[in-house]
């Protein structure tokens, strides 16, 4: 018999693959010496509560919670990434516990600031701003809260809001409790005819089989089961909304989008500019359809035929040295100084690399203004590692720069902004190794990964943004929706951007009934902005050179100090206009074309 492999410990992986997180911190001793520093040090914050109206006391303020800020964030970092090394490991995770259950405390210290700066008179503080040379600097900030200041209700009023919060919250709760706890599937079989008891995530895998009968067990399985509560979870999905029409028309927002939009400063035309230009192009899509039909040999394309790959590639073993020198090679439009960033974080120990026993699964970026990035990964020697690599080194580079450049208060960026570096490596990446390949077979898998990123992440997103646009402004209008009104929205969408090639089956009417996200409202258009920002950059780099590059890098170096848009704008892409999705379109028009030929 052979002998199984295990998983290795922590000890057992080498150290040169291992993230440098003593960098932050020796050893625990020193972390617990900061974890005493900084809950003395936070004490002295509420002693300022009353006395911004003096700017010299208010500047005094400023400093002391950018030092409190700066070392509480060193303390979370280093706490839960080293919980996340290995989730076993009791030691961490108490120090996560124990920082984790101080920072409500923390933040409680820190709440009257934003109430208090909006008491004051408006002209005075900006005068006092511009007079104190070093206030100058929190200018973009103050004008940041004083823009919210026809949202912020009376001190009253908030603390009622707050105290209603987790009631408004219990429809995303019930929902959450109904799917991943109460909720049960059928047995199907799979490929070998074993009975398998089908699960959210083992779902993903059988919607891809090649064997077209589990696809269509799978998927029937799958939307009968969620058909089953459908009048719960059109309850819980229209509460949510009423409660988040509610919070916005109690804070005197024109509508449940623009309260959405607002606090970043995006005009409402940027969601409605992106639903439109997608539906004026949505025969991209069905031309997609028409050439997967063609290309899996079908009479007839249902739902379930959607996630099927259509172009098998042998399995790959690829080093995670190689990894890196392919990602480079992708990376070379760049120019050498980015080049140069990214091997030093490869060689000083940013990335913590192969996965170990109890380590937490998944990949992200992540660290502080006062670390390096860091970069958890879980690499498995494919192809798809590669990307991610990639994928989550943009984001370190980002903050890098954004951290190198701006002062501590601006060197975070917002989500509108936080996929387009990281997208844009992806891009990047997927171009070259097209671009690159000489065996036909894996062209066409690669080409085919990038044409099922775009439809995943921006047709696929823009029509849940469009089924959420549809929904909130019918709850607006005094309209109630039942499980019958959703359903019906969401089959005529589907008909919609799958096109007269797709048979669009009864049971994905209940789709809408498993998507997290629409209980974050208007969340998920930003996926697919972010994917034309960032298909915006690469193909600019691409065409422009040098001069693309350095606009590139000023996005990369602006952090937060300016909204979102006004920050793409500077850099070349301007989110207000249809142009950055209308070249991610054209990508994908093109990418059909080489699947074509």
């Amino acid at each position: 018999m052979a002998e199984v492999k295990k998983l290795k410990t922590r000890d057992e992986i080498e150290s040169k693959y291992k993230w440098n997180i003593e960098k932050v911190y020796e050893d625990v001793q020193h972390w617990e010496k900061d974890f005493e520093k900084l809950k003395n040090q936070a004490l002295k914050l509420k002693e300022f509560s009353g006395k911004l109206k003096d700017p010299k006391e208010l500047l005094s303020y400023l400093k002391l919670k950018e030092e409190v800020s700066r070392l509480a964030e060193m303390i979370f970092v280093y706490a839960h990434l080293r919980a996340d090394e290995d989730t076993a490991n009791t030691t961490f995770q108490t120090l996560k516990n124990k920082i984790d259950g101080y920072l409500a405390e923390l933040g409680s210290m820190n709440a009257f600031f934003v109430p208090e700066i909006l008491s004051l008179p408006e002209e005075e503080l900006r005068k006092n701003i511009k007079e104190i040379k070093e206030l100058n600097m929190y200018d973009f900030m103050i004008e940041d809260i004083l823009l919210m200041k026809p949202h912020v209700l009376s001190k009253e009023l908030e603390e009622v809001l707050a105290s209603v919060s987790d009631c408004l919250d219990a429809p995303s709760n019930i929902f959450g409790m109904l799917t991943n706890a109460d909720m049960t599937f059928p047995v199907i079989k799979d490929e070998e005819g074993n009975e398998v008891e089908l699960t959210e995530v083992n779902y993903g895998t059988f919607i891809r089989s090649k064997d077209r009968r589990v696809r269509e067990e799978a998927f029937k399985a799958l939307f009968d089961t969620y058909g089953k509560f459908k009048s719960t979870l059109t309850s819980s999905l229209t509460s949510s909304v009423k409660n988040f029409i509610f919070s916005s028309k109690t804070r005197k927002y024109e509508s449940a989008l623009e309260s959405s939009l607002k606090p970043n400063n995006i005009p409402v035309e940027v969601y409605h500019n992106a639903i439109n230009t997608i539906n004026k192009h949505i025969d991209s899509l069905h031309r997609y359809v028409r050439v997967k039909k063609k290309l899996l040999g079908l009479d007839e394309i249902h739902m379930y035929d959607l996630y099927v790959p259509v172009i098998d590639i042998p399995k790959e073993h690829i080093e995670f040295e190689d990894a890196v020198n392919i990602v480079k090679d992708g990376l070379k439009p760049l120019g050498e100084e980015y080049l140069n960033i990214f091997q030093e974080g490869v060689n000083k120990g940013w990335i913590d690399v192969f996965e170990n026993k109890g380590k937490r699964g998944g990949a992200y970026s992540w660290g502080c203004y006062d670390s390096m990035p860091y970069v958890l990964l879980n690499y498995n020697y494919n192809i798809n590692d590669v990307s991610t690599l990639a994928h989550e080194m943009g984001h370190s580079i980002h903050s890098y720069y954004s951290r190198k450049d701006q002062p501590f208060i601006y060197a975070n960026y917002t989500l509108f902004c936080a996929e387009v570096a990281s997208t844009t490596n992806e891009a990047l990446l997927i171009h070259h190794l097209i671009d690159k390949e000489k065996d036909e077979n894996r062209k066409l898998y690669l080409i085919n990964q990038e044409l099922e990123q775009i439809r995943t992440t921006v047709f696929r997103q823009l029509m849940f943004a469009e089924f959420e646009l549809v929904v909130h402004e019918s709850i607006e209008k005094g309209n109630p929706l039942n499980n019958n009104d959703l359903c019906t929205i969401w089959h005529d969408l589907n008909v919609k951007y799958f096109g007269p090639d797709m048979i669009v089956d009864k049971e994905i009417d209940m789709e809408w009934a498993r998507i997290p996200h629409f209980y974050r409202d208007f969340y998920v258009y930003q996926y697919a902005t972010g994917y034309a920002a960032a298909s915006a950059f690469a193909k600019s780099i691409l065409e422009d050179g040098e001069k693309a590059v350095e606009r590139y890098k000023g996005f990369l170096k602006s952090g937060g100090s300016d909204y979102p848009i006004n920050i793409l704008k500077k850099a070349g892409v301007d989110m207000t206009t249809p142009k950055p999705l209308e070249a991610t379109i054209n990508r994908f028009n093109e990418l059909l074309d080489m699947l074509e030929k």
